[in-house]
């Protein structure tokens, strides 16, 4: 344990590792942003008010916000003092040792890869919308898989594969269009909130809490503002990529904990705030469609505003896969060079600073999943992983506190333990209220996992080396 830590220090604190540092801070909040504002805003918000919580949605944000908080403010601890090659995995490495890491990384890889392979379906979906709005729309043989009825889903493949040759040419060219994209999706939020406000009827918060907190329906299945908030946790997947970017950021210590708390705060209030005005506008039972945002604007007879919130979710969604497809390719990356995955994932072009074998292999495989395989409760996997990397997280400064009481913070988390002891509490209670089919999905990931650890990875690693 000794030996590994003062490893992640030697990393952190002079090996480059082959990747250029070109990312200031305010480089690494648009990321954090590009990859929160999407899916979440956008789609989870009416759902979750049609399906979960009514309008009492705006608490659901609010507790989810809350419990990545703790696990935010537990990264940036971690970020400006273990630093090394950053994320869920390292921190676990640092904390916990190889074995725990490798669990973490296998469960970041689920993660990082469902979900952008997720968020391209739904990318798809509203490209060819916007393509058959101006006569150009595809034949629905090529937007849906071979399991919906189609032959493949070709704008979800096509997007993934653009990706993947825009992370090959190099990340700050890619933090330019992530930039570029936030400022569209940004420009879109603040024209709803604008139309909204002036269309508000407070009739229709009202039952405020029709489901309670927590309840069962019918069928079983759990709903109120607890369930909701492990619903719309999703909204919030991805502002842990920003830690994946220790390598290449500018002054790692100063600048990831400035990305990840800025991005988490300004998108938590902007939940909040459209949750509210969408559940004032029309009544949260006419939410539960595909674009709840587009659709709440022609409800109210605001067609124009309507067809602009649609061009932002184009661009929101391109934000948040761009993010994640990153984030995953930094994370293999980082396994790789630790022995745990085969050599050739740790290679870093010298070319382009960025690893392309990784990012071909890993944007090939995504592609397939996006175009031929239904993903659907695939995509639940997504929640549980990323809550169940927080608690390991929240878990590994309480360790590391114990352990290296002395190591140099420059970002200290106050209140002692406490505030990591209640992100570990929260983001547990949140993987509880998840479907129990979805914990027996992950408990086969972590399977095969484990499977791979002790036929390859545990005979292969640095640190079983030395």
């Amino acid at each position: 344990m000794k030996q590994f830590f003062r490893k992640k220090l030697v990393v952190n604190d002079g090996e480059a590792l082959g990747l250029k540092k070109c990312l200031s801070a305010f480089d690494l909040t648009l990321l954090g942003i590009g990859a929160i504002i999407g899916t979440g805003i956008f789609v989870l918000t009416g759902v979750a008010a049609a399906t979960q919580a009514g309008p009492a949605v705006v608490l659901s944000f609010v507790i989810a916000g809350v419990a990545c908080a703790f696990a935010a403010l537990s990264y940036a601890e971690l970020a400006s003092s273990v630093g090394g090659c950053g994320s869920a995995y390292g921190y676990s490495y640092a904390a916990f040792g190889e074995m725990i890491a490798w669990i973490i990384g296998w469960d970041l890889i689920l993660e990082y890869g469902v979900a952008t392979a997720a968020v391209a379906n739904g990318w798809s979906g509203y490209f060819n919308n916007a393509l058959t709005a101006i006569g150009f729309g595809l034949p629905e043989m090529l937007t849906k898989g071979p399991f919906a009825g189609g032959l493949v889903n070709l704008p979800a493949v096509a997007i993934i594969l653009i990706l993947m040759g825009l992370l090959i040419v190099g990340m700050k060219e890619s933090a330019r269009l992530n930039a570029a994209m936030v400022f569209v999706k940004l420009l879109t939020i603040a024209v709803f909130i604008a139309v909204a406000v002036f269309h508000v009827q407070p009739e229709n918060w009202s039952p405020f809490m029709p489901f309670g907190w927590f309840a069962h329906d019918e069928s079983g299945h759990t709903i109120g503002v607890l369930a909701g908030a492990s619903l719309v946790f999703f909204a919030y997947v991805g502002f842990d990529a920003v830690s994946t970017a220790v390598e290449e950021a500018h002054s790692p210590q100063r600048d990831v904990p400035i990305g990840i708390l800025a991005s988490l705060i300004f998108c938590t209030v902007i939940y909040i705030v459209v949750s509210g005005l969408l559940t004032g506008i029309v009544p949260y039972t006419d939410l539960n469609v595909p674009s709840p945002v587009a659709h709440a604007l022609q409800q109210i007879g605001v067609n124009w505003a309507s067809a602009l919130v649609a061009t932002g979710v184009i661009a929101g969604l391109t934000t948040v896969m761009l993010v994640l497809y990153y984030g995953l390719t930094r994370i293999i990356l980082a396994i790789a060079k630790d022995g745990l995955l085969p050599g050739f994932f740790a290679k870093v072009d010298d070319k382009t600073q960025t690893p392309v074998r990784n990012t071909v292999v890993c944007g090939v495989i995504m592609a397939i999943m996006a175009g031929f395989i239904p993903l659907g409760a695939l995509a639940e996997l997504v929640n549980i992983g990323t809550l169940a990397a927080f608690v390991l997280v929240c878990i590994g400064v309480i360790v590391l506190r114990k352990t290296h009481p002395d190591m140099s913070r420059p970002f200290k988390m106050p209140f002692g333990i406490l505030l990591p002891v209640l992100g570990t509490l929260s983001c547990g209670a949140l993987i509880a209220f998840l479907p129990t089919i979805t914990h027996e999905r992950f408990v086969l990931w972590l399977a095969l996992g484990m499977v791979i650890y002790f036929l390859y990875s545990a005979k292969h690693s640095k640190l079983a080396a030395r």
